[in-house]
Formats: C-alpha cells, structure tokens, sequence
C-alpha cells in the first residue's frame, strides 16, 4: 500500500478538525451576536459543531455508495465518545453530572439507540427512517432550548464562561464570522472527501471491511473534536461541560447524521449483517452503562473512567481479530461475555442503588 494513502488519511482527518473548530468558533460568535445564551449554544451549536466531522464523512461517504463508512462511522463514533472521551475526561478529572438534561438525554440516547436497531433489522435505514430520526432532532433542539431556562445558576455561569466571552480583534467582525462558518464547512467537505477516498483504499488493501474502517479509524478521528473539547473542558473544570459535549454529539449522531445522510443517499443506507447483530447492540449497551451514573447526578470516578477506556480497547481489539480471524478470538469473546461484562453490570447496579439510598 502506498504511503500516500495514508498521508491522504492523515490530511483529511487534519482538514476535517481544522474545518470544525472554525464552525464552531464562527457559529459560537454568530449565535451570540443575534442574542442566543451561552447554555444553548452549549448545547446545542457546540455539541452539533463537534459532531460535523461524522456529518460531512457519512453524507460524502452515503453519496458515493460506501454505506458501510457512513453507518460505522457514527455507531463507532458513539461508542468512542462514551467510551474513549468521557473515560479519558473522567480519568483527568472526575466528573460530577449536574445538569437537569442530561436525566432526560442519556434515557433519549438509549431510546433513540434502540430505534436505530429496530429500524437497521432488515438490512437498511430508509427514507422514511431518515425523516423520522431529522423530525427527532428538531424536537430534540426545541426541548433543549426551552430546558435551558431551568438549568442551575452554576451551570448557567460554566457556559457563560466558556461560551459567553465577547469576542475581541479581528475575530469580533461579523464578515470575519461569517467567512469563519463558510470556509470551515468547505474545509469539511474537502476533509470528509479525503478520508472516505483514504479509508476505502486501505480497507481494500488491507482485505478488512469497509465496516470495521468507519467504525475504528474514521469514528475515532471524526470524533476528535469531541475529544478535544471534553478534555480540555474536564482539565479547567468545567465538567458539566466536559459530560454535555459527548451526550448531545451522541444523539445528533443518531438523530442528524444517520437521519441526514439516509436522506440523501438514494435507496437510503443499506447496513451489514455485522453492523445489527453486534456493534450497533454494543453501542446499546454503552449508552445503558451511562444510566446508573447519570440519572442521579453520580460522579464518574478515575477507575471508571479507565474501565471505560480499557473496554474500547478490548472492543476495538475484537474488531481487528475478528477481521483477521485471529485464533486469539474465540478466548477474547468467552473472556468478555463470561467475566468482564457480568462483573460490570453487577458493579454498575450496586452504584445504582447506593446513590439511590443516598439520594432518597
């Protein structure tokens, strides 16, 4: 395989990181010059911002028929941002959940996660489908908006901090705003056709399936946004933050990307075999996991948030053994659906009902 493909590889990821910090950054100004709160843009521009990467890669992936990118790369963006992101931003800080919707957004997350399965069981997310997950989505950003005016005064000031700042220079003119938006949305367009064309040569190189190459390489490096502002967000403090950024990115995956790109591919998005009957259930059982830690505000602990990096591992070496039918496969798969996965789920209930004990 030529070194070229993977420098295509890496300028494209490098594109697509560059294009959605210049959204966000020119979006953020804009929402805030036309009156909209630090707290909504929070939610709502930022955690969309970060996820254009997954947009831009799956419609540019849907258009040009490699359907198994555009499914892989958001179901294994939604478990990388659970699993790598917010265990890496636990392990630099612990994270204590206050906001009031992220107890609405992590149930919505397993619903809308269970729904996708339902609609991917016979082979393909339609056009139906696609305008089912977008109507979700606008109802989901109506609710977030209204939801914000109930927030905590301390959650309202996090945002404001981080989001509310008056821009200042060269970045405080409206046309340098507005050329911000536009040249990191061609930078996307640009990035996501890099990567796709990148990914597709060197799954076929390699003899692996396009699936497994949107759900490792293009999930993880469209997710980097994500990771960048959850950690830096979890290293000043700012945890609510850290915690919001992952669950909104987690739902417009489901509810804007899939929905959008199934939209625009015509015939909708055929989905593999491999894709329903285990990773898409993986990314089920990752947004279940969440439950017992947010829905009474429990604080992600450093060993919880290594356990949640060492499970991505373990998940992503599966996906490389299996794709190479290693011998080490067989002993992995008992190892895990044996002993580590029943010992979690035990863990995570006792966490459960103690906070619940001490909540009540």
């Amino acid at each position: 395989m030529e070194l070229s493909v993977w420098l295509y590889l890496a300028a494209g990821l490098a594109v697509l990181v560059a294009g959605a910090e210049l959204l966000v950054r020119g979006a953020s100004r804009l929402a805030l010059r036309f009156g909209i709160s630090p707290l909504v843009i929070g939610l709502t521009v930022v955690a969309f911002g970060t996820s254009s990467p997954e947009l831009a890669v799956s419609v540019q992936s849907g258009l040009a028929g490699q359907a198994d990118i555009a499914v892989g790369n958001v179901v294994g963006s939604n478990i990388f941002n659970v699993l790598a992101v917010l265990g890496l931003a636990a392990l630099i800080a612990p994270l204590v959940v206050h906001q009031q919707l992220l107890r609405f957004e992590v149930p919505l997350l397993v619903g809308i996660s269970v729904l996708v399965l339902v609609m991917a069981h016979d082979g393909r997310i339609g056009l139906f489908d696609g305008l089912l997950l977008v109507g979700g989505l606008i109802a989901y950003t109506v609710f977030v908006v209204r939801q914000s005016r109930r927030e905590a005064a301390s959650v309202q000031t996090e945002y404001a901090k981080e989001f509310g700042g008056a821009a200042s220079g060269w970045f405080s003119r409206l046309p340098v705003q507005i050329a911000s938006v536009l040249a990191g949305l061609g930078l996307l367009v640009l990035g996501a056709t890099w990567l796709v064309d990148s990914a597709v040569s060197i799954a076929r190189a390699l003899e692996i399936s396009e699936a497994v190459i949107g759900l490792t390489i293009v999930a993880a490096g469209t997710s980097f946004p994500e990771l960048a502002t959850s950690v830096v967000a979890a290293m000043r403090g700012q945890r609510d933050i850290a915690v919001g950024n992952v669950v909104g990115s987690s739902v417009f995956n489901l509810l804007g990307i899939l929905g959008i790109a199934a939209l625009v591919t015509p015939g909708g998005l055929s989905v593999a075999p491999t894709l329903v009957h285990f990773d898409i259930p993986v990314m089920i059982a990752v947004a279940f996991a969440c439950l017992p830690l947010f829905a009474t505000g429990q604080r992600i602990a450093r060993w919880e948030g290594a356990l949640f990096l060492g499970y991505y591992a373990v998940y992503v070496a599966y996906l490389i053994l299996a794709a190479t039918q290693h011998d080490a496969l067989p002993l992995l798969s008992a190892t895990m659906l044996g002993f580590a996965l029943p010992l979690t789920a035990v863990t995570l209930l006792v966490l459960w009902a103690q906070s619940r004990v001490r909540s009540g």
